[in-house]
């Protein structure tokens, strides 16, 4: 996942030929554009692309350019997603919509753009752990109410139900947090727990899950290794030093491993458990490459 080493000049850095004169994967990328998608993307890119193979840059000069790149990338991305939702923020007050609409802003994680060195998320630290989330409901919530409680995803579908005025099934495991955000409760979880089983797969980030609180993590990664670590937000917010099984804490892990333990049998999540995810997972990409490779030896 680091972004001088690992990432890909052509999926991550839109190169079409590498600095080995070789052509990189998005080449199909190119082929899928029409003529003038093709003619604006090649204008905006093989010139600086260009001049970038002719320089030969090497070590720190080499990941400062892809680091360049990358991030310009994904900040022109970030302003075209702004821009659309002006859009249609705009369309709501001009179509007297805004006071009768819920308008949600979130992603799947958060994302690393440089730290630690990486790209990418997976990891259950601060950057792809926290996700960015907005949200405007005139009616109900207060311009600039900032509720810096444990929110998670899965809170979502049971929100929208309640704000619905539909029943929320028992089977799901998310809480609806609209007292929360209008302000007539304060009263939340004090932990959440989070999982990872995707290795061996892309990024190769190791299996692991753990339990976070507002001011401490307990992370375990599992499967080929067995290894805790634990960080005090508040001391180490960047996450840099890990406390697990300094003496200073040692009630803090005992707490934290009870609270992990609590919460893996309230989802249903065990080791056995894991296996089966995996098995399932695994399965799904031999069935995803099996069919690659008969769709490709099909067009040979």
């Amino acid at each position: 996942m680091e972004v001088a080493t690992h990432a890909m000049w052509g999926h991550d850095f839109k190169l079409i030929v590498d600095p080995n004169g070789d052509t990189t994967a998005f080449y199909n990328d190119i082929k899928r554009m029409n003529p003038e998608q093709r003619a604006n993307w090649m204008a905006a890119y093989e010139s600086e692309n260009q001049e970038f193979l002719a320089k030969k840059l090497t070590g720190k000069e080499l990941a400062l350019w892809k680091f360049n790149r990358y991030i310009k990338d994904y900040l022109r991305c970030i302003k075209s997603v702004d821009d659309g939702v002006g859009e249609v923020l705009n369309y709501l007050e001009e179509a007297g919509l805004a006071e009768n609409t819920i308008v949600v802003y979130t992603s799947d994680q958060g994302f690393y753009l440089g730290e630690h060195g990486w790209f990418d998320k997976r990891f259950m630290y601060e950057e792809s752990f926290k996700t960015p989330f907005l949200m405007r409901f005139p009616k109900e919530i207060k311009p600039g109410t900032k509720i810096d409680k444990l929110v998670q995803n899965l809170d979502f579908a049971p929100t929208f139900l309640d704000y619905a005025g539909i029943a929320i099934p028992a089977d799901m495991q998310g809480e609806s947090f609209r007292k929360l955000v209008s302000g007539e409760t304060s009263e939340w979880r004090d932990a959440v727990y989070y999982t990872y089983y995707e290795y061996p797969s892309v990024h190769m980030v190791k299996r692991h899950y753990g339990v976070a609180t507002e001011r401490y993590k307990l992370i375990h990664f599992y499967y080929d290794i067995d290894e805790g670590e634990m960080y005090d937000l508040q001391t180490d917010p960047s996450e840099m030093h890990s406390v697990y099984n300094d003496p200073a804490y040692v009630e803090v892990q005992k707490m934290m491993h009870e609270r992990l333990l609590e919460l893996r049998a309230k989802y249903g999540d065990s080791d056995e458990n894991d296996q089966k995810f995996i098995k399932l997972y695994l399965d799904a990409m031999d069935k995803q490459a099996q069919a690659a490779a008969a769709q490709k030896a099909k067009k040979n």
